[in-house]
């Protein structure tokens, strides 16, 4: 099969709308959380979430095409417009059928939804804006990202909630493996931090009740009480090795292997014994023909929540045995709440830019260790450390796992 390399990226996030800034904040542990600025949530628990700021549709788009497009494909296609700058392919010599977009959003425009149901109520279904069936489409983040490079080839929309990204990326690394196509912009978006999206997470008692941004989102930490909402994008350009070369590309990592399972057991909760996410890493180590000591980093999933953190150190052990006490993982969701079917694009970007600087950041506001978590989870500061192989974990509602395996070039 064809070797698949990352030539371009993109996001935008609570920390940072593009990777410089992005990057520098990770270094200094920046946190993107705060109150809620949506909405009045005076009758909410949960009081905090990791929001955008800052973000200009126009220094991405058209002001007539972005009017046409909701928050999350604003973001999309802004974080697409990084990526495929940064990677410098011309569309003009690219094949247009050759090229694909494989983004994926975990819950389309719940911001767009609540915004029109409220105009219904208030005004009739004639004050229903004409585009909004089209506009709240979670597909409609690849379609826009399409639309504005002009790809023709595949383009699809994963969805498997928290594991969209992830899954997303590796289901464009097969399609380039198979001679699919020559380039895949690939990645994850999602923007519901809205009313409906907050009560929802909240009535499953999986939000954070912490009023402080900076013991909010706390993976692996004793005190750990749930995850905090974020909204964000990160889109890769994979591309095949043998075409990058062709036209000089700047590569900046290869992906070397990916694995999904199902628990196909529980809605929202892991497999008590951590074996499905196990497995996906087990299959992503073997993708790549390579053995569980070859990793170097982990970025993990750690949302937060009592049971993520504790049934994912369980799965790291299962996959990893004794060499799990040896192996640096990190939560970047310490630092960006989780981005939902962003978070695993967002997070594998981070583990490309260290396996780029040799740098595995902290997992910020872990202070009270917890005995049922005792692996290392780079707590009180980042490390510098050569990062040749890291991994990314994703675990989704539905019981979605997904790991991409990310090496030097």
């Amino acid at each position: 099969m064809k070797r698949v390399v990352v030539t371009g990226m993109g996001l935008i996030t609570p920390i940072g709308n593009n990777i410089d800034e992005f990057w520098e904040n990770i270094h200094a542990g920046k946190v993107g959380i705060g109150p809620i600025r949506n909405f009045d949530t005076s009758l909410y628990k949960a009081k905090l979430s990791a929001e955008v700021t800052d973000f200009e549709p126009k220094d991405y788009m058209s002001p007539k095409d972005a009017k046409r497009m909701d928050r999350f494909s604003q973001f999309a296609v802004a974080a697409a417009v990084q990526a495929m700058n940064d990677s410098g392919i011309d569309m003009e010599k690219e094949d247009a059928y050759r090229t694909g977009v494989c983004i994926g959003s975990g819950t389309g425009s719940l911001m767009g939804i609540e915004r029109e149901y409220d105009k219904l109520l208030e005004k009739g279904p004639g004050r229903i804006h004409p585009l909004t069936a089209p506009m709240v489409l979670g597909n409609m983040a690849a379609a826009n990202v399409a639309m504005a490079f002009g790809c023709k080839g595949k383009c699809i929309d994963v969805v498997t909630a928290c594991a969209t990204g992830t899954n997303s990326i590796g289901e464009a690394f097969r399609a380039l493996q198979y001679g699919e196509a020559d380039i895949i912009l690939a990645g994850g978006v999602d923007s519901s931090v809205s009313k409906f999206g907050v009560a929802t997470f909240q009535a499953l008692t999986a939000l954070t009740v912490s009023e402080d941004p900076w013991q909010a989102s706390i993976p692996f930490d004793r005190k750990r009480d749930g995850f905090v909402t974020g909204e964000g994008a990160g889109v890769l350009v994979l591309e095949e090795l043998e075409h990058a070369l062709a036209r000089n590309a700047h590569i900046y990592a290869e992906i070397g292997g990916y694995g999904a399972t199902c628990d196909a057991s529980h809605l929202t909760a892991p497999l008590e014994d951590g074996s499905g996410a196990a497995k996906a890493m087990e299959l992503a180590i073997k993708d790549a023909g390579l053995m569980p000591s070859d990793v170097d980093y982990i970025n993990a999933h750690g949302t937060s929540t009592p049971m993520n953190d504790k049934l994912e150190t369980m799965a790291i052990k299962l996959a990893f045995g004794d060499y799990a006490y040896k192996v640096k993982i990190n939560s970047t969701k310490s630092m960006i709440g989780h981005l939902f079917g962003a978070g695993g694009a967002v997070e594998l970007i981070t583990c490309i830019k260290s396996v780029n600087e040799g740098y595995v950041h902290q997992t910020v506001g872990l202070v009270d260790d917890d005995p049922e978590c005792d692996l290392d989870y780079t707590k009180g500061s980042g490390v510098y450390m050569p990062v040749n192989v890291a991994i990314s974990n994703s675990l989704g509602f539905g019981g979605h796992n997904a790991t991409l395996l990310v090496k030097k070039y």
